[in-house]
């Protein structure tokens, strides 16, 4: 007799459901500071907009440092383009990164986390902590002055009233994996 087959409890089963929000969190490996200076940041920042953009996902919310960075989006009508989307990202910013520092093949990414969100009040936390994050981890004292997240962005585009609804949230007790 087969045993069912069950998910192993280090590596959650990953659901992709069409026009939900994600957010998805990456590290460099050994948390390394490759993405330190603003043509690595910009480099990163605008891989992800482009790569985003070419696989149909909207991007709602990101934050860009210096070993990790954060995002939340909405998938397209493929959300199994996810793993896709991410290998072309950390392999275009890799190779990108290391032609900079004239490293060719190191390995640049650790691993990736991912979650779907299905409730209101999950997504506008989450909203918050990734517009945040950069003030999280003392880079700045005011989100909206980090030019390589998306707080000013979301400020300025966002409508007033849900702006302040996102602001509204704590985000401290979020679940993310944050522990860079």
């Amino acid at each position: 007799m087969e045993t069912p087959a069950r998910p192993w409890h280090h590596r959650p089963s990953h659901v992709f459901d069409p026009g939900r929000s994600y957010i998805l969190t990456a590290g460099t490996l050994d948390k390394v500071l490759l993405f330190q200076g603003e043509e690595r940041l910009c480099l990163l920042r605008d891989t992800l907009a482009d790569v985003a953009s070419s696989y149909g996902w909207q991007l709602q919310a990101w934050a860009i440092l210096a070993n990790h960075y954060h995002f939340v989006a909405q998938a397209p009508e493929d959300a199994s383009s996810l793993r896709p989307m991410l290998q072309r990202l950390h392999s275009q910013t890799a190779r990108g990164i290391n032609r900079l520092d004239d490293k060719p093949g190191r390995r640049v990414w650790f691993q990736y986390w991912d979650t779907c969100i299905t409730f209101e009040k999950s997504y506008l936390a989450r909203l918050r902590y990734v517009h945040y994050n950069a003030v999280k981890h003392g880079v700045v004292a005011v989100a909206a002055d980090y030019p390589y997240c998306s707080a000013a962005w979301f400020e300025q585009s966002g409508e007033s009233a849900f702006v302040r609804k996102v602001q509204s949230y704590e985000c401290e007790r979020v679940n993310v994996v944050d522990d860079f």
